[in-house]
């Protein structure tokens, strides 16, 4: 049994492994055709979806760095371990990509106060389907990967590329309306879209990162989820001071657990085991920290605490 967790874990990290790789080799290639893309066509959105490629590399290594530095064991400097060094770097990609999103409005609005036209629309669109079938080949794997690991990393990548195939479709359809109309302000226009959409993503992870460093509590759902499972449990009498918080992929639970006065220790420890390892199952990533109280009066009389 030891030996078939150990083999799946193994071809789990392999998977792992080449997701991060494809995506690296994704993403480099469509940075090197949009360049050209760019050039053949003075298209600003396609000056937008290479933006976005760049974001997408860069965010790569970013987190790289960060998820390697925050699954480093606990420490004697950093006894709740490394989790949060995630939030800090989702920050800063969040500023970089605010960055970029307004770099990318002022050349639009450039575009549109002095409109031209865009050269080789044919290139542009094909680049762009190039892009989506790379793309969809790159999520379609991090799918397979996800169903055989439940990955959250790669689950976050596949939901960012998936992303980037509505953006490229927008752009194909700015290039082929510009074709068919000659209207010179629809490039800028979806350049402007494509821009809102990325700040639009920056600020889901601004609002996430936040709340990890803030030690944010877990949805009331889950909250309860806990109380239930550890009033599940024989023995325990009710819950309260119940609290919550995430580092990276780490969750904190602390409650306090009541008890009868007249049991033994050796038995409230019993129950209070029982309880962290029936919390673990439901939360695999969670760390529970349980500590017995004396029940009161109301709770040994049968009744339910407020």
């Amino acid at each position: 049994m030891t030996g078939n967790t150990h083999q799946n874990s193994e071809q789990n990290d392999r998977l792992m492994r080449r997701a991060t790789y494809y995506a690296v080799i994704v993403a480099s290639i469509l940075i090197l055709l949009k360049i050209w893309a760019y050039f053949a066509t003075g298209s600003v959105a396609i000056l937008a979806t290479l933006v976005d490629s760049l974001l997408d590399l860069g965010a790569s290594a970013i987190n790289l760095i960060a998820v390697r530095h925050a699954l480093t064991p606990a420490d004697h400097d950093h006894r709740f371990g490394h989790g949060k060094a995630e939030s800090l770097a989702g920050l800063f990609q969040s500023a970089f990509i605010v960055g970029s999103a307004i770099f990318l409005v002022l050349q639009a609005i450039e575009r549109l106060a002095n409109p031209t036209p865009i050269n080789a629309g044919t290139i542009g669109i094909w680049v762009m389907v190039i892009s989506i079938a790379l793309t969809i080949s790159l999520v379609l794997y991090q799918r397979h990967v996800i169903r055989k690991t439940n990955s959250t990393a790669i689950s976050a990548d596949a939901l960012h590329y998936a992303g980037d195939i509505l953006i490229n479709v927008s752009v194909i359809v700015a290039l082929i309306l510009y074709a068919q109309f000659q209207f010179a302000y629809i490039d800028g226009l979806f350049a402007i879209a494509i821009a809102i959409y990325i700040c639009f993503n920056a600020w889901s992870i601004i609002k996430q990162s936040f709340s990890d460093l803030m030690d944010e509590e877990l949805p009331d759902s889950d909250r309860q989820k806990i109380k239930d499972v550890a009033m599940a449990q024989d023995g325990v009498l009710g819950v309260h001071d119940l609290r919550t918080r995430t580092s990276g992929q780490q969750l904190f639970i602390q409650m306090h657990l009541d008890l009868d006065p007249n049991m033994k220790l050796v038995r409230a420890h019993a129950i209070s085991e029982a309880v962290e390892h029936a919390i673990m199952a439901v939360f695999p990533n969670a760390e529970a920290l349980i500590h017995q109280d004396p029940a009161p009066n109301d709770l040994l009389g049968g009744t339910d605490a407020p």
